[in-house]
């Protein structure tokens, strides 16, 4: 197992949201962020601190990577709204400090990788943003592929 639970940890004490109430989910999901539209977030390098801190512990949590990228949008100009959202995230790994990979030391293990890209998606800058993905399965595990 590897994680990044004590790392995690000082990112929450260090927040002040240890002892907060943990978030079902890192972010809304139709959430759409915009450098315009809210109060500019006056402390810019505690944002990127923040972020950059996140982006760290994506190594163990790609659940928020997605996430993390989006908010890393903006690091120039960021916004209330951005601070926010990454609060979330920090009150979303409070519920599972511990989560992390797991590879069986037992198996042979396959990766795929998938990435996407949607194009002219940041309604700002009208540049396009792009993700990827990857699946690790042992080969003990029959997978059907369709076309």
């Amino acid at each position: 197992m590897v994680n990044q639970r004590k790392y995690a940890l000082e990112l929450l004490t260090d927040a002040g949201l240890l002892p907060c109430k943990p978030a079902p989910t890192p972010i809304d999901n139709h959430e759409k962020f915009s450098s315009t539209g809210s109060i500019p977030f006056t402390d810019i390098q505690a944002y990127r601190r923040l972020i950059g801190r996140l982006m760290y512990l994506t190594n163990t949590r790609p659940d928020i990577t997605f996430f993390v990228q989006q908010l890393s949008q903006f690091l120039a100009k960021p916004t209330i709204v951005h601070y926010n959202a990454a609060i979330r995230i920090l009150r979303y790994i409070k519920g599972a400090p511990s989560l992390g990979l797991f590879f069986s030391s037992t198996t042979f293990v396959h990766l795929k990788a998938f990435c996407d890209s949607d194009w002219d998606t940041c309604s700002d800058s009208r540049q396009s943003v792009s993700a990827y993905g990857g699946v690790l399965k042992d080969t003990d595990t029959k997978v059907t592929e369709g076309s």
